[in-house]
């Protein structure tokens, strides 16, 4: 493969969903100081992301849904049909400044991504993986799907074997809708049980392309390694994708407020370097996170990881500022001091419960029926 590339954008410099919300936190900046702190992220790498056109949104969202996102951002409101049509103006989904011109960044950088690695090749755009957007309406924070964006990119390339591949705490309803019964596309996701949106349950398929594994509460890093070992690297191998995409959401931590899982960011890079040589193209995004010290470290590892970068014990001085100079309105108490000194967790190994066990064996058991 070719030397990865990174697809970020100032847009996310200041932009905030607001000061109450969960993503009222800087994660894509973070991400880029962090790297440019540690000399990960040498110019000829770094790749502006262009914003998408309305046209290239249509591509899975609905006309009257894009000019909805224009209209909001031209006037900074919308009325109450909009509100219940779009779901847009609500608590999850407000009405902030770059309503439309932020998610439309995300989704272009995805695009312009599936654009680069048709040849082959890894590309690494973190502001992406908003998995939840519909094709008429946002949900859960996501108000466009970039990562339907550029699997149907991908597909309209005349690839017919693409696996995607999503970690996030949050089960990827909006993938799911959107590719379900799609045989080109193989859906694999792993997502906190009983969390919110409340799908992708174990036994749903999505018209038999899809496999879910729900996790429990406080699914640890050897819980997860499993879920890799068994279910994503075989499945993964078995489809022998053209293409993988890995949605590489940064919620699964122990210290993010929106789960209740208990892995290190150990769990994510291993599935990344897992990944990354299973197929020729290889586009990873973000998605999920809302501890801002976790995040930036998850995410700048995950690029250190692509590019088989040395991690050291110890953050140097300008990467700890960057981390110093982080606040968070949520924030109990003190910052622990690996958040600040350290890019890599301490690894979080545990006892891995019965029914996480009993899982993965029925989706071993499925797998076996298909093949």
């Amino acid at each position: 493969m070719s030397t990865p590339l990174f697809i970020g954008s100032e847009i996310y410099r200041g932009s905030s969903y607001g000061p109450q919300h969960p993503l009222a936190i800087p994660r894509v900046p973070t991400v880029i100081d962090l790297c440019r702190a540690m000399g990960w992220l040498p110019r000829e790498q770094y790749r502006t992301s262009p914003r998408a056109k309305p046209a290239a949104l249509h591509a899975f969202h609905a006309p009257t849904y894009i000019e909805a996102l224009q209209r909001a951002e031209a006037t900074g409101a919308v009325d109450a049909e909009t509100r219940k049509r779009h779901q847009i103006g609500t608590l999850s989904n407000p009405v902030f400044p770059e309503i439309f011109r932020r998610p439309a960044t995300a989704a272009g950088g995805s695009l312009l991504a599936a654009e680069l690695i048709a040849p082959g090749g890894v590309v690494y755009n973190p502001g992406g993986g908003t998995h939840h957007g519909m094709a008429d309406r946002a949900g859960g924070f996501c108000y466009l799907n970039d990562p339907v964006l550029a699997i149907k990119a991908l597909l309209g390339q005349g690839l017919s074997r693409i696996a995607y591949v999503d970690i996030d705490a949050h089960h990827c309803d909006g993938v799911a809708a959107a590719f379900h019964g799609e045989p080109r596309v193989m859906m694999i996701s792993t997502h906190e049980e009983k969390r919110w949106p409340f799908t992708g349950t174990l036994d749903d398929d999505a018209g038999g392309n899809a496999i879910n594994l729900p996790l429990p509460r406080a699914t640890n890093d050897s819980g997860f390694a499993m879920a890799l070992e068994r279910v994503i690297l075989p499945a993964v191998q078995a489809q022998r994708p053209e293409a993988i995409v890995l949605q590489c959401g940064a919620d699964a931590v122990t210290e993010d407020p929106l789960s209740r899982l208990a892995m290190s960011n150990n769990a994510h890079w291993a599935c990344v370097a897992a990944l990354k040589g299973m197929a020729p193209r290889l586009l990873v995004l973000g998605g999920g996170g809302y501890n801002p010290w976790t995040v930036g470290r998850l995410w700048a590892g995950v690029w250190a990881t692509l590019n088989g970068a040395d991690m050291p014990d110890r953050l140097p001085g300008a990467a700890r500022a960057v981390l110093e100079g982080l606040g968070w309105t949520r924030r109990r108490g003190e910052r622990p001091d690996h958040l600040l000194n350290t890019m890599r967790d301490a690894p979080r190994p545990g006892p891995i419960p019965d029914d996480l066990r009993r899982r993965v064996q029925f989706l071993e058991d499925r797998r076996r029926v298909w093949v």
